[in-house]
């Protein structure tokens, strides 16, 4: 098969041999693609190296041979947008859920939209909870595996009142005897899940319950083996931990 003008995502490169990469595009007509870009890492290259670095929004030329695309040409439709601190780890999470989430060569053209869409908004600091909340709701409904929001998994009404735990193949399941308030546990809200629903930025504390149930359907989806952003998140909220309890001492 021949890739002509193919418009894609770059979500991963990494070295082969010694000037070539092997990279990740999430293209927007035959979903993810793997490609061997030879020669690109030469100082003659420099443009097409750059190029095909993760977030950046190209044009491809290639042709299929194997599991592996050969890319013959390659260029920057825009620039990658500057993504500081937690945003440039939220897109590396973005990245690496669509990376191991999206089977190759199975075309998503809505999942391409969704990663532009979540890509222009990763800028925005204030927002970037939500963001991440939103596009893991929309991953979830371009593969095919998303919920009902408004409903749980035996087709009541979501309660706003009560906890639910999210089930990869039932929906959202109540957890009987908690309600809000009475547990901080690794459960939304029902008011988190219709605000959701609605595409409504919930309250802070609804917003983390989210998080937490997300991460726990995600996972199930993902296997044993858990995402590298996820750790480095993990041991950021730990160093972060630390640096507060000395500055505490420190005044004490």
């Amino acid at each position: 098969m021949r890739y002509t003008g193919e418009r894609g995502y770059v979500l991963h490169a990494r070295p082969w041999r010694e000037t070539s990469l092997l990279v990740d595009l999430l293209s927007e007509s035959h979903g993810r693609l793997g490609l061997v870009a030879r020669g690109v890492r030469g100082p003659r290259k420099q443009a097409q190296f750059a190029a095909l670095q993760p977030l950046q929004h190209v044009r491809i030329e290639a042709v299929q041979r194997g599991e592996l695309a050969q890319l013959t040409s390659v260029e920057a439709i825009d620039a990658a947008p500057p993504l500081p601190g937690h945003a440039a780890l939220a897109a590396f999470y973005v990245n690496e859920l669509v990376l191991r989430l999206a089977p190759r060569q199975d075309p998503h053209s809505a999942l391409y939209v969704l990663y532009g869409e979540v890509r222009a908004r990763l800028h925005d600091a204030a927002d970037l909870a939500w963001t991440l909340r939103r596009f893991e709701r929309d991953l979830l409904d371009a593969l095919g595996v998303g919920f009902d929001w408004a409903r749980d998994g035996d087709g009541g009404d979501i309660d706003p009142a009560a906890r639910y735990r999210l089930d990869p193949e039932h929906g959202p399941r109540r957890v009987l005897g908690e309600r809000v308030g009475e547990s901080r546990g690794r459960y939304a809200t029902g008011s988190a899940l219709i605000a959701l629903g609605d595409d409504r930025k919930p309250d802070p504390a609804d917003l983390d319950s989210l998080r937490r149930a997300m991460r726990d359907v995600l996972a199930q989806h993902l296997g044993p083996r858990g995402l590298k952003s996820w750790e480095l998140a993990a041991d950021l909220a730990r160093l972060a931990a630390r640096r507060r309890g000395q500055d505490e001492e420190s005044v004490s």
